[in-house]
């Protein structure tokens, strides 16, 4: 299928596309500004977000979860990353835009770009809208534009709300108690050990902007957000008692017992920048890359702002001993619906009739037999040969191919169970596969299994153990552009921080009982794509004369596929780790299939040598 045939753009999209670019430039006319800036985040700087704040997306047309979108009286351009450069390309085809890699050699920044396409504007003023943009990306933006022609921000301004008529409203769905024996801590509990943290740090409040955050310390769910179980709130937070700001028809009457019993009072939404302004003790905490401009612009008449890291992130990353043990009943379960699935898959494949759509939808379905299951943790990524090359692909109508059986299909998906999260990806030899995707293949399996092998000290970061995933690669000359690893929430957001595994330097440091992914991957443009990923528990390891050492244990339960693997290749220790990871798989799932299903789950986790 060509690329024209995969993207099947049409006049009609087009001319939509540069109508709304109409409409904002004769709003940028009348509030005399020469250029405006989309983000891709919320008033709350979320990674995904409510419809509501999809400005970018609907200015754009390019509908993936990261990008900038800047628009000039003459020029338009979107600045987005590895995970997105083929996707947008297509999506962007045809329109004004210009396609920015982050990252890549020659590429501006977004001030750069300004500069030169504003160079012969005097007083050249930007607009963007500052309930959507964090206080230090506006610090920083200012700053550079300033030295880019000295040009001018102004963040009080949302165009939106002139020229998106069908805008969609706010999130109104009801939100529900997290129970205790999830959580495994009472909110209360919670809220008095941010307060410890607080004192520590010589701070009497906070604001708690990041929706996870706001979730997790009051042992609330949601359904505000697409696959993530948030609701659109903050929460205020004193020395003697919080303020959770909502629309509070959302709020049942279970739920207001709940804040009650926990010390929280309600106010509605559109009333915290009241809160902050009246705040009545001596210093409130803002996170500046949680909190958005606006607010943290606000004049407080009593207390002062103090600019400084949320504590909370680092809090909620390290799961307690229910948390843990959810973690594993959920992987358990999903490793159920995995195998189901994977038995299914060949013999469908060989029959015919399958596609993209249609493997997703089988996954999807075998996932909601399982108990507990409430929804998927992100869009499911099927994308057979070619299309794994697309790192963040998403099969639609027009994209979907069939599944043939020979070479590769990616799969990268997950759940959300009420007692955790999963996320998992698996590439599968559909039949035939050629000696460069072998390769290939075998490549991102040593670098998946040498960072589950790794051992390293506490508080070590993530930056620092990066390069075991990728060194049999690098050899090879080869790389990839995405991170290694990411925190999982617990039946929350499926990206959690502050940790990550990733080339660029990531300080947030490494302990016992957060989550992370591995998922190393290599991808072949045109070709095909390889990714394998298992959730991981950093536990202890052994303390020694050096100090504290910490290791992997793998939650996710699931068979690693043999086929395509080039046994030659792997050390003996990988060869031993890829073993007795088959033995686990084997041991924990055997009891919940029925006889067929062990016979093939036998034969999937044979012994590599």
């Amino acid at each position: 299928m060509s690329i024209l045939q995969m993207c099947k753009l049409t006049p009609k999209t087009m001319n939509k596309i540069q109508d709304r670019l109409e409409r904002l430039r004769e709003i940028m006319r009348r509030e005399q500004l020469d250029a405006f800036i989309f983000p891709s985040t919320d008033a709350h700087n979320s990674e995904y977000v409510p419809d509501y704040w999809k400005g970018r997306e609907w200015i754009s047309g390019f509908d993936g979860s990261a990008g900038t979108a800047v628009i000039t009286m003459k020029s338009a351009a979107l600045w987005t990353d590895s995970r997105y450069f083929l996707a947008a390309e297509e999506q962007l085809k045809g329109t004004e835009y210009q396609l920015m890699k982050l990252k890549m050699e020659g590429t501006p920044t977004i001030a750069e770009w300004l500069g030169k396409e504003l160079a012969d504007v005097n007083g050249a003023e930007v607009g963007l809208d500052g309930s959507v943009n964090s206080y230090n990306t506006v610090v920083a933006l200012r700053h550079e534009l300033r030295n880019n022609g000295g040009i001018t921000l102004r963040i009080n301004f949302d165009p939106l709300k002139w020229i998106w008529k069908d805008r969609p409203a706010l999130p109104a769905d009801k939100i529900v108690v997290h129970p205790l024996k999830y959580a495994g801590e009472s909110a209360a509990s919670k809220l008095e050990r941010i307060r410890k943290v607080l004192r520590e740090k010589h701070v009497d409040g906070m604001l708690v902007s990041a929706l996870d955050d706001v979730a997790w310390i009051l042992n609330l769910r949601g359904s505000d957000v697409h696959c993530n179980p948030v609701f659109v709130a903050y929460l205020l937070i004193k020395t003697n008692g919080a303020t959770l700001y909502v629309d509070k028809n959302k709020i049942t009457s279970e739920v207001e017992k709940w804040l009650l019993d926990a010390g929280v009072l309600l106010d509605e939404y559109r009333n915290v920048l009241g809160g902050i302004e009246n705040f009545d003790e001596y210093n409130l905490l803002l996170d500046p890359d949680d909190t958005n401009s606006l607010l943290a612009s606000a004049n407080m008449r009593y207390g002062h702002k103090v600019f400084a890291e949320s504590p909370i992130a680092a809090m909620k990353a390290i799961k307690n001993s229910q948390e843990i043990e959810g973690f594993r009943a959920a992987m358990l379960r999903d490793g159920v619906a995995m195998v189901k699935f994977l038995k299914w898959l060949k013999p469908a494949v060989e029959a015919g009739g399958q596609t993209e759509i249609s493997l997703d939808e089988k996954l999807t379905g075998l996932r909601k037999e399982q108990a507990l299951f409430k929804d998927i943790s992100f869009d499911t990524i099927v994308g057979y040969e070619q299309h794994g090359a697309i790192v963040h692909y998403e099969a639609t109508s027009e994209t979907d191919i069939p599944v043939e059986p020979r070479g590769f299909v990616l799969i990268d998906s997950g759940a959300q169970y009420l007692d955790g999260t999963t996320d998992i990806t698996r590439t599968i030899a559909l039949g035939p596969v050629t000696e460069e995707q072998r390769h290939v293949y075998t490549l991102v399996l040593k670098g998946h299994i040498q960072l589950e092998l790794a051992k390293f000290p506490d508080g070590a970061c993530g930056t620092q153990i990066d390069a075991l995933a990728r060194a049999a690669m690098w050899r090879d000359g080869m790389n990839f552009m995405h991170g290694t690893g990411h925190g999982v929430g617990s039946y929350l957001n499926v990206h959690e921080g502050p940790h990550q595994i990733r080339m660029e330097y990531k300080p947030a440091p490494l302990r016992a009982g957060m989550t992370v992914t591995d998922e190393p991957g290599l991808y072949l443009n045109g070709k095909f794509g390889v990714r394998i990923e298992n959730t991981l528990l950093i536990k202890e390891y052994k303390a020694t004369e050096f100090g504290k050492f910490l290791q992997m244990e793998s939650l996710t339960l699931c068979p690693i596929d043999l086929a395509p693997v080039d046994v030659d290749m792997l050390l003996p220790e990988e060869k031993e780790w890829l073993d007795n990871y088959h033995v686990l798989v084997r041991e924990k799932l055997m009891p919940f299939l029925d006889k067929e299903e062990q016979l093939w789950l036998e034969n999937a986790t044979k012994s590599i040598c």
